[in-house]
């Protein structure tokens, strides 16, 4: 009897282990390029090592009480670590591990089929929908999205429906928030759309574009890093990725089969069948990743994806990324936010289909913001002082914050120190390109190269 005992012990002692590991690194920051590396090259051996371990054993574990939604929970969490890792190294293998093992999970079933009042694993079953939405929304397999959705959507109707005394308003809100996303991106909404991300097969080399070539015949700069900052009141996101957010980090993207590229890829069959994994062991092929990626591709520049940050918290972020920036190494900064506090994101309304009023306003708003840039271009050749570049700002933070939650074009300068090219999504972007270039023209300490995108 006690022989019997040592397969779920031990099993159970590695569960803890890695358990405890991996809230070790759960909730480290996302940016920076040494936070607690060496704390997830241990995780990721804990949890390989306990999934080795039950697969190895699985007919023990499985005569011992081992539940089929325990191993997909194990999956789970090692594509979360994958996640976690594509989230703090833009490596495009991470991300496809991701895909690999929630997929897995979501073929095999583990957790379909057990016991309905189990109100806890119910719960990670739906956390688990939200967490392979999120990776398969940012893979772009957009096939997979639809049924996934509808798998959450039944799920949260099953769950009211058996569970009256819990409150599942959070997980309703979830699903609407995929539903608009999926319903506003053009790549759900427009089949046939090209991939944001910079494809081999379908755009040229990027040094073979003749001004690129002399770009670097002057000076080499190297795109290592990234900051990705949305700001806007009922914007559409799902979880804390944005619209605006998720389509600059694909186009900041290699994709990722690159010469192996294909618009919708192949579900897995045998002799012309769709492959059931319902009733597999438990095996997930870790060498699909290989198979999936271009390993001749150059790699991602990091990003640091900042959802509705406060401005200390930007400027943190800046100033870290700033700081470990490598020699002869340009930084992007995407700043999306309103230059009024309150004001609605309006590219969004456009995209969805705003009125004709709505539109006409948003035009007019457009002149009027193109007479201020001119207005501005005047006074930089003469009279322009440095106290008019606080005068305009971006509104980061909620009602009645005061000036504590402006991001005004003077906070960017001390960043100025190092390549930097700046895109400002805004309708005060205007007043960044004026007090910025003022500080290039007026100010030989701020004599660094940077190159400033103005998008209304």
């Amino acid at each position: 009897m006690a022989e019997e005992d040592v397969v779920p012990k031990t099993f159970r002692a590695l569960v803890e282990s890695a358990d405890r590991k991996f809230a070790r690194v759960r909730d480290l920051p996302s940016y920076g390029r040494a936070q607690g590396q060496h704390y997830f090259q241990k995780v990721f051996k804990a949890y390989m090592r306990l999934w080795k371990y039950q697969q190895e054993h699985r007919p023990e574990l499985v005569k011992a009480g081992l539940n089929r939604w325990e191993i997909g929970e194990i999956a789970g969490r090692i594509g979360q670590l994958y996640f976690g890792q594509y989230m703090r190294t833009s490596e495009a293998r991470f991300l496809v591990e991701a895909y690999i093992f929630y997929e897995a999970i979501l073929k095999r079933r583990y957790f379909e089929g057990c016991g309905v009042k189990d109100l806890r694993v119910r719960f990670k079953e739906l956390r688990f929908y939200a967490r392979f939405l999120l990776v398969s929304l940012i893979l772009n397999r957009t096939e997979i999205v639809k049924v996934v959705v509808e798998k959450l959507r039944a799920l949260i109707y099953d769950c009211k429906a058996n569970f009256r005394e819990t409150n599942f308003k959070e997980w309703k809100l979830v699903e609407q928030e995929i539903l608009r996303f999926i319903n506003i991106d053009t790549t759900f909404t427009i089949p046939s759309s090209r991939p944001f991300r910079y494809c081999a097969m379908l755009n040229c080399h990027p040094n073979s574009v003749p001004y690129v070539a002399r770009f670097h015949a002057k000076k080499v700069l190297k795109f290592r890093d990234a900051i990705l900052m949305s700001y806007h009141r009922n914007e559409v996101k799902f979880a804390e990725l944005t619209l605006d957010v998720y389509r600059m980090l694909q186009c900041l993207e290699w994709e990722p089969s690159g010469s192996f590229y294909q618009k919708h890829p192949a579900e897995p069959k045998e002799n012309g069948v769709a492959v059931d994994y319902s009733g597999a062991s438990g095996l997930i092929d870790m060498n699909l990743a290989a198979d999936m990626t271009d390993p001749a591709l150059p790699p991602n520049p990091r990003k640091a994806i900042l959802y509705r940050p406060s401005l200390t918290h930007l400027i943190a972020v800046m100033a870290t990324i700033c700081e470990e920036l490598p020699p002869e190494s340009i930084m992007l900064v995407y700043l999306s936010a309103s230059g009024k506090p309150g004001q609605i994101n309006t590219s969004h309304v456009e995209t969805s289909g705003g009125s004709r009023r709505t539109r006409k306003s948003m035009l007019t708003s457009h002149s009027s913001l193109e007479q201020n840039c001119s207005a501005t271009e005047s006074h930089i050749n003469g009279v322009k002082g440095p106290s008019d570049y606080y005068n305009d700002y971006l509104w980061l933070g909620p009602k009645g914050n005061g000036g504590s939650s402006n991001l005004y074009p003077g906070d960017i300068i001390p960043f100025t120190r190092r390549p930097l090219f700046l895109i400002i999504d805004s309708d005060s972007s205007h007043a960044f390109k004026a007090g910025l270039t003022w500080c290039r023209k007026g100010r030989e300490s701020c004599s660094s190269a940077f190159t400033i995108e103005t998008n209304f």
